[in-house]
């Protein structure tokens, strides 16, 4: 008797132990709480990579490039991230957004996730698991100032930190840190936990590019007191009590394994079965834009939980001689990385509430688009008619092949008697279009300089990645602002490749010769007379793009005070590179000053401006030979974008301007 409960004290101390350490451990710490959601900020994310993890792989976890990383000096190993920081709506939660691919065997996403960000992934579900090679969409602990400092960084606690020794090191206050922190008793922090240090100035010094890997993290200082601090508690627990309490917990952790494998296995045949017995049943559960099948439940047969060899009766049309090719019939030479998700008309209609004008979006090349919840989740859908085949195949062959954070993700498609539909992800902040021209009549801010330049930066980044990147290399041939769309932290995605074309190595680059597409304004000379659309061709389009971004104005624009219909016509570019002839440098441009957006007021570096004004011309040179190819016009960005960041540290010291770029933010 005396050993039965002594016994079951014990087992009761593990259990109380154990759920204490569940708690304690398992739920993810909250982001930093906002209100507006049209806020936008730089922030920095202090992340200490591991001896193996190479450029490269830090690049990817972060969705960065090199010049978004600094690192810190003196031996601490660390490297800070600078992420764009929005308010997210759903939640009112600062976060940042990034993908994570799984690079081990299959087991639990949160475990992976919070193993590889070491405590700065915000992610609240803790019950999938994923195959190596699947990609995961994650938000990241993020936070935006007040007004009272330039930056906040997200640091997790380690042992040995303090916010006096954390002051000292980014050399700030102890104050500062406690008031961002709501910290009422400076001793009481708690490892593990995430901080935000506020910053006047960028973080650590520019990553030295010629170097491949990280610096090597090293142990950092620890507090001599620290050690002192701590309580050995192997004194007061008798050792058959840790016995006994390692085999329960074993035996326990085992259990609780094998049950939730029996649980997810039956669920898994239990959808098999059902979507066997009923394949044109309706779809309950949601799907995920996912660029691994790996993800989903059962085979590669199944697509979010719909076979994809099913006959889609809606795909047949009696009025037009056409074939929707489904998934599963297409070949590697289609469809070579993903499958899409097969959507039955009736999902469609319904989501859009019969095509509702209250959902219209716009009206793109090919059809228009809709906003729709289709599955519970926000997606666009194009609507085409069954005459555009063509564009519809189009862009299903390029988009189930490339897949980029950069690129607007390509989630499904679906077929009627008389129409053609895609379904996209959803971009919330609308086309980088409607941002530039009239703002304030669509219902935008204007954008910031340092937004603008993020902006061409990611599109910059996505073109670059169809021109060079990918296994078969494409052309656009339709890159213009109404094409690049904004998502919620207002990052840049390329979308309608309607157009797209695939180009072939050629002796003069790569060339393919079509028939003249496209939208005029965006178009290069050489296409516009021999038809030959290369890489060059998207890269005149995308300088085109560089002077709206800079100036605010159309790419074609009427004669001023000249309203009749045969009024002059001039395209941007042409007066552009009229006015940078009038400003042979930066510290002549007043020519050049006439023609920057005036809803910037002003707040912008002029340097920094005048180097993009420079990148633009070179992009629109009639001699394609002479134009950047996208690797160079991303490495110019880039720098372009971190001597803005630096330019915008330096508007602390005035209040009342760095309050109004704030707000342009």
């Amino acid at each position: 008797m005396i050993f039965v409960r002594k016994f079951n004290w014990e087992l009761l101390l593990f259990v109380l132990i154990s759920f204490h350490f569940h708690f304690s451990t398992c739920y993810p710490m909250e982001p930093m709480n906002c209100t507006d959601t049209s806020r936008v900020c730089t922030s920095f994310l202090a992340f200490k990579p591991e001896e193996n993890q190479t450029l490269a792989v830090i690049e990817s976890m972060f969705d960065v490039l090199p010049g978004d990383i600094t690192v810190e000096g003196n031996g601490w190993g660390y490297m800070f991230i600078r992420k764009n920081c929005s308010c997210a709506a759903g939640i009112k939660k600062y976060v940042t957004n990034t993908t994570f691919t799984v690079k081990s065997n299959e087991g639990l996403v949160y475990e992976m996730v919070m193993d590889a960000y070491d405590g700065l992934a915000f992610l609240p579900n803790t019950t999938r698991r994923a195959k190596n090679g699947a990609v995961v969409s994650l938000r990241l602990f993020c936070g935006c100032s007040s007004g009272l400092w330039n930056y906040l960084v997200s640091y997790v606690m380690r042992d040995g930190d303090s916010v006096e020794s954390l002051a000292s090191r980014f050399g700030v206050s102890m104050d500062s840190i406690e008031t961002v922190n709501g910290i009422d008793n400076p001793d009481n922090v708690t490892v593990g936990s995430l901080y935000y240090i506020p910053m006047d100035s960028v973080p650590g010094d520019p990553y030295p590019l010629n170097n491949a890997a990280p610096p090597v993290p090293v142990p950092a200082p620890s507090d001599n007191n620290f050690s002192a601090d701590q309580v050995n508690h192997k004194t007061h627990v008798p050792y058959g009590w840790i016995v006994g309490g390692l085999g329960v917990g074993l035996l326990l952790i085992i259990l609780a394994v094998i049950l939730c494998v029996c649980l997810r296995s039956s669920k898994c045949f239990a959808e098999a079965k059902s979507h066997e017995k009923d394949a044109e049943g309706k779809i309950s559960h949601k799907f995920h834009i996912l660029r691994n099948p790996s993800f989903f439940c059962g085979s590669g047969r199944y697509i979010c939980g719909k076979p994809v060899d099913q006959k889609q009766k809606d795909g047949e049309s009696s009025n037009h001689t056409i074939t929707i090719p489904k998934a599963s019939t297409l070949g590697p030479d289609v469809f070579d990385m993903d499958k899409p998700v097969v959507f039955s008309y009736e999902e469609i209609f319904s989501s859009t509430d019969g095509f509702s004008d209250s959902n219209l979006l716009g009206h793109g090349t090919y059809g228009s688009v809709y906003y729709s919840l289709l599955r519970d989740q926000e997606v666009a859908i194009k609507r085409m008619t069954a005459t555009k085949t063509k564009e519809f195949m189009s862009e299903m062959k390029v988009l189930c092949k490339v897949h980029h954070a950069n690129l607007v993700e390509l989630i499904g498609y679906a077929a009627s008697h008389e129409e053609l539909f895609l379904v996209y992800e959803y971009a919330q902040k609308g086309s980088l279009r409607s941002h530039l021209h009239d703002p304030q009549n669509k219902g935008h801010s204007p954008l910031s300089w340092i937004m603008r330049v993020q902006i061409a930066l990611d599109a910059a980044r996505g073109l670059e990645y169809i021109h060079e990147h990918t296994k078969t290399h494409y052309v656009h041939r339709d890159i213009k602002t109404s094409n690049i769309l904004l998502d919620a932290s207002v990052r840049a995605k390329i979308s309608d490749f309607g157009l797209a074309k695939l180009v072939g190595k050629a002796n003069e680059g790569e060339i393919s010769t079509t028939k003249v597409v496209g939208t005029y304004g965006y178009l290069a000379p050489e296409y516009l007379s021999d038809g030959l659309a290369t890489t060059k061709s998207d890269v005149y389009a995308f300088g085109v793009v560089l002077f709206e971004i800079i100036s605010g104005k159309e790419a074609i624009i009427r004669s001023e005070g000249t309203m009749t219909k045969n009024a002059e016509r001039r395209s941007l570019a042409s007066i552009m590179l009229a006015v940078l002839r009038n400003s042979p440098d930066s510290m002549s441009m007043s020519s050049l000053r006439d023609y920057i957006d005036p809803n910037m007021m002003d707040l912008y570096p002029h340097d920094c401006v005048f180097k993009m004004a420079m990148l633009a011309k070179q992009c629109v040179d009639d001699d394609p030979i002479l134009r950047p190819d996208m690797r160079q016009v991303v490495i110019s960005l880039s720098q372009i974008l971190l001597s803005s960041v630096e330019w915008e540290a330096t508007l602390a010291g005035n209040s009342q301007v760095f309050s109004g770029l704030v707000q342009g933010r």
